[in-house]
């Protein structure tokens, strides 16, 4: 679809040129980006609307009288074996094209998911996501972080780039050394097994307390300082307990990540890095690109930009994010020259990345412009924003538990146990269907509000929707194989889908390399959420209207057959792209 839409566009143009030539006008006023394709909201209509009102004030003629001159000196579009792909057609102020229904299923038949254009090949992308703090388990917006970040990933290979995935674990600091002091008060020698406890949850458990030793002794928070300045120092029995608790949290988050069906291409831990960022900034120092306040801690001045002053560096010499931040980033550069990093996090940080990319380009790093914030919005509960330190996060693993009860009472009581060789397995399936869609479906920037019950209603725009239309599809392709109908003893012939129904469905499938474009060049995996549910939508409506198996004509029911194959392959791949699980069987 994108490439016949971008080819009558381009025959549109020519002819406005033409026509403006032979009569003595100039075309200056045109341009190939004024050019509009609408998608007409009937078959009658055609399938690309091209509206005349713009382009008739500079031709000072009438849209429909214009419509008709265009469509009289237009060059159809044709396939590479001369077979034209449509016809364009004058009606009332509109150009329509009209496409070739039979030569556009064959190549629906053909092709599938294999797209002819790749709009991002040959670029390398860099895509950070995840990055959880080892002082806690991940949660609610952990997964949506991590699935915003798998998605685009996915989509972006789809569209053709070399995609490098990172995960930048924080593993120092602060809010670790406060976990490490209460586990030294509170823990006992302790281990996860002792308490039962999944590792991660066992060093959060231990962040939590971290309030309770807080009003207990006032000094807390000085010896939680005192922590990570003898971390820093490399004081052996700090750093003894600092590997052992990080240790227990990474274990604890990677199982999380492999239950969720996240993975990296690389790891990068802040420990490692944040010594480059304190390099640059002394660097930067001598360099007078940056500057130091009376109490020894250095500050970069961007007032000129409208940023304020950012410290860099504390004025016991200690780091702050941005410091382990700029050291990271050139790492990464370093390692793998990317055309594009983008950074999967929270709109929270907005400032922070606006002042990242600021102070690298200042320090002389071209491709500090080719840096980029995606910027999402809070998951928020019915009960209010989440609080780690009040424990009042919803955790991640207890989530996915939650869903997959619900999902397995579900199956439960539409009676399909039996028919499932493994009702938990699947249970398991939707869970993370239904969770990573509701997440995926509303546009990053935005907040939103988790609601588990409607993320798991089998109807409507969720995820179990568009699980449920991939495994009737893989019924009914079943069916086929066990010879049920008469399509064995028909030929292909896709000719024989030239009714509307038919059509719209292949228009639908016709549009999905559209919908990968978009979204990659748009870093929006809503974009294909939201294709999904209309296809899925779609399949719907024609399987139920229009029989498969069951049709009196064996050619038209092999051909639908082939449009069955067709659509399962695209709900395939979506599912991969939006981390949905594929299942042939609910």
């Amino acid at each position: 679809m994108t490439e016949l839409k971008t080819a009558w566009k381009q025959r549109v143009f020519a002819a406005l040129r033409k026509i403006a030539q032979s009569g003595n006008l100039s075309a200056d006023a045109l341009s190939e980006d004024m050019i509009v394709a609408e998608f007409p909201p009937k078959p009658e209509l055609g399938d690309i609307g091209f509206p005349m009102f713009s382009y008739a004030k500079i031709f000072r003629m009438n849209p429909a009288m214009l419509a008709v001159q265009i469509a009289a000196v237009l060059e159809p579009v044709q396939s590479e074996d001369g077979t034209a792909l449509g016809v364009a057609k004058a009606v009332g102020p509109y150009l329509n094209v009209y496409f070739n229904r039979e030569a556009l299923s064959r190549h629906i038949f053909r092709n599938r998911t294999n797209f002819s254009q790749t709009p991002l090949a040959g670029r390398k992308v860099m895509i950070e996501f995840s990055c959880p703090n080892t002082n806690k388990p991940l949660h609610l917006g952990h997964l949506r972080n991590n699935v915003l970040g798998e998605s685009l990933s996915r989509i972006m290979k789809t569209a053709g780039a070399e995609v490098q995935k990172v995960n930048l674990i924080n593993d120092r600091g602060i809010h670790i050394c406060k976990s490490m002091l209460a586990y030294q008060v509170y823990g006992g020698g302790r281990t996860p097994e002792d308490e039962g406890l999944k590792s991660d949850h066992f060093v959060g458990k231990y962040y939590v307390l971290f309030n309770t030793l807080k009003a207990e002794d006032p000094a807390a928070e000085e010896k939680a300082q005192e922590l990570l300045r003898k971390w820093e120092a490399e004081d052996p029995e700090v750093m003894n307990l600092w590997k052992k608790m990080n240790a227990w949290a990474v274990d604890g988050i990677k199982a999380t990540y492999a239950r969720q069906g996240i993975s990296f291409d690389r790891y990068y831990y802040e420990s490692q890095t944040y010594m480059k960022g304190k390099e640059e900034i002394l660097a930067g120092l001598e360099r007078n690109i940056f500057y130091r306040e009376e109490d020894g801690s250095i500050w970069a001045n961007l007032e000129d930009i409208g940023l304020d002053r950012k410290v860099l560096l504390r004025k016991d010499g200690t780091s702050l994010y941005i410091t382990q931040d700029i050291g990271t980033a050139i790492y990464r550069h370093s390692d793998w020259p990317f055309d594009q990093l983008i950074y999967v996090v929270a709109s929270e940080q907005q400032y922070h990345f606006r002042v990242l990319f600021e102070i690298l380009k200042r320090l002389g790093y071209e491709w500090a412009k080719d840096l980029y914030h995606l910027s999402y919005g809070l998951v928020n509960l019915p009960s209010g924003r989440m609080k780690t330190r009040e424990g009042t996060v919803v955790d991640a693993d207890d989530l996915i538990d939650e869903l997959a009860s619900l999902a397995q009472k579900e199956i439960a009581e539409r009676e399909r146990e039996s028919a499932i060789d493994d009702a938990a397995q699947v249970a398991e399936k939707i869970a993370l269907g239904a969770l990573h869609y509701y997440l995926l479906q509303t546009s990053p920037i935005k907040d939103m509000l988790y609601n588990p019950e409607q993320s798991l209603s089998f109807t409507g725009n969720t995820g179990p929707y568009i699980q449920y239309m991939g495994a009737r599809a893989c019924s009914i392709l079943r069916k086929f194989e066990k010879g049920e109908g008469n399509a064995g003893k028909g030929m292909v012939t896709p000719s024989k889908l030239s009714a509307d129904a038919d059509w719209m469905l292949v228009r639908r499938l016709l549009a999905l390399q559209e919908a990968v474009e978009l979204a990659a060049r748009s870093k929006e995996p809503s974009v294909i959420a939201a294709y999904a549910h209309d296809l899925a939508s779609d399949f719907s409506s024609w399987y139920r209207d229009n029989p498969v198996l069951a049709s009196e004509d064996p050619d038209l029911s092999a051909t639908r057959v082939e449009l069955v194959k067709a659509v399962k392959a695209a709900l395939e791949k979506i599912c991969w792209m939006l981390c949905i699980p594929f299942l042939e069987e609910m």
